[in-house]
């Protein structure tokens, strides 16, 4: 079963506003089409190799787990202002939608073991929710 990492998607709203977020970082850093979307954290993890074998950085976003981005490196770096080494997880650009799941907040990031995390969601799927539910957020542009 593979490794996971899960994250807090601080200051975002919602799957749209987190694509948003992430085009204007890569264009702020002036990254090459195509090149991993990357993500600053303090600590490098000790298991790296697990998590590259199949493993994707979960985001929680308001208290819930909302998608995912499959993990393909990880850098260190040195910030010398700050004088203060760092990581860099590198993730592929897309993001998977997942079934929500609820999480309490936590500071930087933790594993998260392959048995616990939520399923992809595949279009249109409304998970366990009413149809009638479902149809009216639907209608209003929440679904």
């Amino acid at each position: 079963m593979a490794l996971h990492m899960i994250k807090l998607a601080v200051g975002v709203d919602d799957l749209a506003h987190m694509k948003k977020v992430q085009a204007a970082r890569r264009k702020q850093r002036r990254q090459k089409p195509g090149s991993p979307h990357w993500v600053y954290t303090r600590n490098t993890p000790k298991r790296a190799a697990e998590l590259l074998d199949g493993g994707s950085l979960y985001w929680v976003v308001r208290g819930v787990i909302r998608c995912r981005q499959e993990l393909v490196g990880f850098d260190e770096d040195f910030d010398k202002e700050e004088a203060r080494k760092y990581c860099k997880i590198k993730v592929k650009r897309t993001i998977i939608p997942t079934a929500p799941q609820a999480c309490r907040a936590f500071q930087g990031w933790r594993y998260f073991e392959g048995d616990k995390v939520p399923p992809d969601r595949s279009s249109g799927d409304t998970g366990d929710m009413p149809a009638e539910m479902a149809a009216e957020l639907k209608r209003l542009g929440l679904l």
